[in-house]
């Protein structure tokens, strides 16, 4: 074999060791090199090539392999190569964050340095750095970058190696300057010839070189950065990646990326695929990777795999830290995909982990108060329904009685299309409870939508205002002939006068309300219920998990039923919300019509506000939906204010119009809704706080302006305003400037009625990302997950069910640091990430 070629093996193998068996001595990986390696000689190879790749093994195997293989070749200059237990890499910590070796050394020991002091003496606790340090302690992170970095999320060196990359820059194919294509993305090695500080415009101080090999030149110029010019001496060598383009018939690249070529360098800026990360003002993606790629040399091999080895075979998944660097630096497409399929298993599985974890000790908390139905009650109630239930109904109440009537706590979700029915399921639930001497609580989202589930029981049971004391109109009470005494059913909201607001929690602390309909009012220390029976919550995806495990504290552990009128597929919900049973209203009540949809474009404006004017002219009313409230230089859209102007004065000036968003006073709000219902208002322009909450069954017309800028499920929501009543209902969506995925997606309302149908058509639409995002689902954000994957979500659910039935509490050795990850998962002081 050539003296070059076992030279060229024995520096990387070399190099390789001397990195601590890290896999980062060549671009690519070991395996890559060594199989390149392999191709170019005639006779066999002097070492083995490990038969499940460098890359599988782990660090103590890695080590192994090395020494075997320098011992075969002649290590440094033919010696032997050391043994692993003589050699200066790091020991593995048996605990879930191991400490690396310190990169910063303390004032202490630099000065014992000076003085000479034997380097091998036990580092101080200052010296050592463990994954959960704080990002400044990494190398070149000053306060200053580190508050930059905490704006994306990233304050310890763990966060810093899961901030993956938005995508990569594919500058792999390295070619010649001869085999430049004019606007194409290349990346060629050059010389620099000639590199000169230049001004651009007369004002912009720039870098302009010539470079080239052995095929031809280029001129390369970089924008803003007058510095390069002096680092860049002639002979230097470069790795350039960039688009080039033409300028005075000569091939040039503009600011591409770039990097010194020193031989055993490994390259971050070009070269492959590159990552693209999310940047913040101060960090430049030069800057960031830099960062990003240090906490990976360093600390990457430390992250401790939670998965058992079992699992992780059996799933086919990668290990933890060769997911976690093939995600910032993939050898290639696929090795990227695995990556990502590893870390989004791993997420995935964390979220199944914990909802079934919350099943669990909800289920064995027990303590509920068995419910018993009244058949009494509830003829009651539905005597006074101006229609029967559905079939749907009917199964759906029969499932939450079923369950009241346990010890176990219930624990349901009852998900059904707008205008199904769930209120009324609801509402019999909660007077069962008070049959059997126990209070309600019914949890809204907004204060509209409480305001309107207060007026609409009130309606139905004929409730009047009889209380006494200062709790005004937010207490009312009825009769329903078979219970003994006059049932009180109170409203709790946090824009309500102190006064009221204090006597509502009073009057419920005494067990005085049978019923409380509010907000997230209800979560507050001061509002305890201490005969809570039952916890009601409405559009549950806008509650987060830990906040409805705050209400199911109230009082005693109550049964919970909670209800989402956003359709999304059964596997999602049961993802989702695995830690709850469920019960699908899939029918509609008799009569309700379909709401006709289309699209209207720009220039038919002014026809769609005539077939308003029409519709009111038969004696219906309208809705006008806004994204904004005001107008705003950021987004070019329409805005619920200046509409409401513009309408009033130029477009509807005949009509009556009201104005309605979440910036208003309650009692501006109650007003401008109570005029609507009456009918005193022709049309109500809003913001999208009318997607759930404002039941007006004389409303005909939804115009959605600006409906590029929903979903398909909230512009279903909104749809699910109109069509209440016996008259033919209509939605117009409008935009002013769709692109054609926004015309595409309209599309969809135009032919799809079905909600649950809409929602398979978002999923599609939405793709990689959080489904319902942090904010609304309680969850954390899936960063690498697509909830499109759906063997994936399966393949999580099977192996979380199967491990917890395996090891309940997961008290195993194995699986500590999966506990210690579900219990910082479930206290909400991590992001979920199993690292």
């Amino acid at each position: 074999m050539p003296d070059a070629e076992l030279a060229a093996l024995r520096k990387i193998l070399t190099l390789e060791r001397q990195k601590g068996c890290r896999d980062t001595a060549v671009i690519g990986g070991l395996d890559r090199f060594l199989a390149r390696w392999s191709e170019r000689l005639s006779e066999q190879p002097p070492i083995p090539v490990p038969r499940r790749g460098y890359a599988a093994l782990s660090a103590e195997q890695r080590s192994r392999w090395l020494d075997e293989a320098m011992t075969l070749i002649g290590g440094d200059d033919g010696a032997p190569a050391a043994p692993a237990s003589r050699r200066s890499a790091p020991p593995r910590q048996s605990s879930a964050t191991p400490a690396p070796p310190a990169t910063r050394r303390s004032a202490a020991s630099r000065k014992r340095a000076a003085g000479g002091e034997s380097q091998e003496r036990p580092r101080n606790k200052e010296d050592e750095l463990s994954l959960t340090s704080s990002v400044e302690a990494l190398p070149r992170v000053t306060p200053a970058i580190a508050t930059r970095l905490k704006k994306l999320g990233v304050s310890t060196v763990r966060d810093m190696l899961y901030l993956f990359p938005r995508r990569h820059n594919d500058y792999g194919a390295m070619c010649s300057v001869a085999d430049l294509q004019i606007d194409s993305e290349h990346t060629v090695a050059v010389s620099v010839w000639e590199a000169r500080e230049t001004m651009l415009g007369g004002r912009m101080r720039a870098t302009e070189a010539v470079v080239g090999d052995d095929t031809g030149n280029l001129r390369v110029v970089w924008f803003n950065q007058p510095f390069l010019a002096r680092q860049f001496k002639p002979g230097t060598r470069l790795a350039l990646s960039g688009k080039v383009t033409l300028f005075r018939d000569a091939p040039t690249m503009q600011s591409p990326e770039y990097e010194p070529l020193q031989g055993d360098e490994n390259m971050i800026h070009t070269g492959g695929l590159v990552p693209v990360y999310p940047l913040t003002q101060g960090l430049t993606p030069r800057n960031l990777r830099r960062l990003v790629r240090t906490a990976l040399d360093g600390w990457g091999h430390l992250l401790v795999d939670p998965l058992p080895d079992a699992m992780r075979q059996r799933a086919g998944l990668l290990p933890l830290s060769q997911a976690v660097r093939q995600a910032h630096y993939p050898h290639d497409a696929e090795s990227q995909a695995e990556a990502r399929r590893r870390l989004a298993f791993d997420e995935l599985f964390m979220m199944q982990l914990f909802v079934f974890s919350r099943r669990r000790e909800w289920r064995e908390s027990g303590g509920a108060p068995p419910l018993g139905r009244d058949s009494g009650v509830l003829d009651a109630l539905f005597s006074r329904l101006p229609f029967s239930l559905t079939a749907a109904q009917t199964r759906s109440l029969d499932e939450v009685l079923s369950d009241m009537e346990k010890e176990r706590p219930m624990s349901r979700l009852l998900q059904g299309d707008v205008g199904s029915g769930k209120t009324v399921v609801a509402l019999a639930a909660l007077l069962s409870a008070v049959a059997n001497d126990r209070q309600g609580a019914f949890m809204a989202p907004t204060e509209i939508l409480a305001q309107q589930h207060f007026r609409t029981v009130a309606d139905l049971l004929g409730a009047s205002g009889e209380s006494d004391g200062g709790a005004g109109d937010a207490v009312l009470t009825f009769r329903l002939p078979p219970l003994p005494r006059p049932v009180s059913l109170g409203l709790l909201l946090g824009s309500q006068p102190r006064r009221q607001k204090r006597d509502v929690q009073a009057m419920m602390a005494q067990g005085a309300l049978d019923v409380v309909v509010g907000t997230h009012a209800l979560l507050q220390q001061e509002a305890e219920m201490p005969r809570l029976g039952l916890a009601v919550v409405d559009e549950q995806h806008r509650f987060g998990v830990m906040q409805r495990a705050s209400l199911r504290s109230k009082g005693e552990t109550p049964h919970l039923l909670v209800m989402s009128a956003t359709p999304i597929p059964r596997s999602l919900a049961l993802t989702l919300y695995g830690d709850l049973d469920l019960s699908i209203l899939d029918e509609l009540p008799p009569g309700r019509r379909p709401v006709r949809t289309r699209s209207v474009p720009p220039e038919r404006r002014l026809d769609a506000y005539e077939f308003v004017r029409r519709q009111v002219a038969l004696g219906r009313q309208a809705f006008v939906v806004c994204p904004l409230i005001e107008e705003s230089d950021a987004m070019q859209t329409r805005a619920a204010t200046t509409e409401f102007h513009r309408l009033s004065t130029e477009a509807l000036p005949d009509l009556t119009l009201g104005l309605l968003h979440g910036r208003m006073p309650l009692r501006e709000k109650e007003d401008v809704m109570g005029r609507f219902q009456r009918g005193e208002l022709d049309v109500l322009v809003s913001t999208p706080v009318v997607e759930v909450g404002i039941d007006n069954r004389n409303a005909s017309v939804i115009l959605i302006d600006g409906a590029d800028r929903f979903g398909l499920a909230q512009l279903h929501q909104f749809r699910g305003r109109v069509g209440r009543g016996e008259h033919a209902s209509y939605c117009m969506l409008m935009s002013d400037y769709p692109s054609a995925e926004a015309k595409e997606r309209l599309e969809v309302l135009e032919r799809v009625a079905d909600g649950f149908a809409v929602a398979e058509e978002d999923l599609r639409f939405r793709g990689p990302g959080d489904y319902f995002g942090t904010r609304q689902s309680g969850l954390p954000d899936l960063r690498m997950a697509r909830l499109s994957d759906q063997d994936l979500l399966s393949l999580a659910r099977q192996e979380a069910a199967a491990l917890l039935r395996a090891d309940p509490s997961l008290a195993r050795p194995e699986h500590r640091a999966l506990a210690e990850l579900l219990s910082g998962y479930a206290a909400g002081s991590s992001r979920g990430e199993i690292s």
